[in-house]
């Protein structure tokens, strides 16, 4: 056995902070709410994402929870607009600086922003799901000058309670994984690292730790025959749709 599940965490809306979840259906899609919605500039057709600082690093100072049937969305300084309000494109425009359209409907050919496209989706790699184990946490931790490393920065779907030492995600390529009673995911690649985990997440501050502490002591290939990247944790398809739950739902390899 590799360990057991300890947290869920979804991301109604893409490149906002997420919610921990209880309890969740998985799909070939990943997580149940799980990146269903996303924020769309209208001046360059892109879909926004944090990967682009720049621009979009203000996408970590919302959060998002996906209620019944639609997602709120908590601003900075306490107020709530709801994903089915009429003027939350204004209030999300003004506040990202940029005219932009929340929706649910990817528009045909739409590319994510980023400022240097990740080598695993230039591979033609999708993967619904992330996967960290709380070793690849404790080892960044043991490794940063501040002795901590937060889930947050890192933002994983599934965090799995491992007792491994180290980045033992690093192994797991190409691993078929069974989680629960019929959850079944295949490790496609290990997780190339750009700038997201360095920038304020809500309260978290900014800290350039959480990207050197990998870029020193865990640069590896994402995938066979790519070059070498900080890395923490891996993406996984889903093979075999699956119900999971912290605690309740262990996690073993099938190879």
């Amino acid at each position: 056995m590799l360990g057991t599940v300890a947290a869920l965490r979804r991301y109604p809306v893409k490149s906002m902070l997420g919610e921990d979840v209880d309890a969740s259906e998985v799909t070939r899609l990943g997580l149940a709410r799980d990146r269903r919605l996303a924020v769309i500039s209208r001046r360059t057709g892109k879909i926004a994402s944090a990967k682009y600082p720049r621009l979009w690093r203000d996408l970590l100072t919302l959060s998002a929870q996906a209620l019944d049937h639609d997602v709120s969305i908590a601003l900075p300084g306490g107020k709530t607009v709801w994903s089915t309000d009429a003027d939350v494109d204004a209030i999300l425009s003004e506040l990202l600086d940029e005219p932009v359209t929340l929706t649910a409907t990817r528009p045909p050919a739409a590319s994510l922003d980023r400022a240097v496209p990740e080598a695993v989706l230039r591979a033609g790699i999708s993967a619904p799901l992330h996967l960290l184990t709380t070793s690849t946490l404790g080892r960044i931790a043991e490794l940063s000058p501040y002795r901590t490393a937060r889930l947050e920065r890192y933002r994983p779907n599934i965090v799995i309670r491992t007792a491994a030492a180290g980045f033992t995600e690093n192994d797991w390529l190409d691993w078929i994984l069974r989680i629960g009673g019929e959850l079944t995911l295949r490790v496609i690649a290990r997780t190339p690292r750009c700038a997201v985990p360095t920038l304020a997440h809500g309260d978290l501050p900014r800290n350039a730790e959480a990207l050197r502490v990998l870029a020193r002591r865990n640069r590896v290939e994402p995938m066979e025959s790519l070059a070498p990247e900080p890395c923490a944790g891996v993406y996984a398809e889903v093979l075999n749709p699956g119900r999971t739950a912290p605690a309740t739902s262990s996690a073993w390899p099938d190879r």
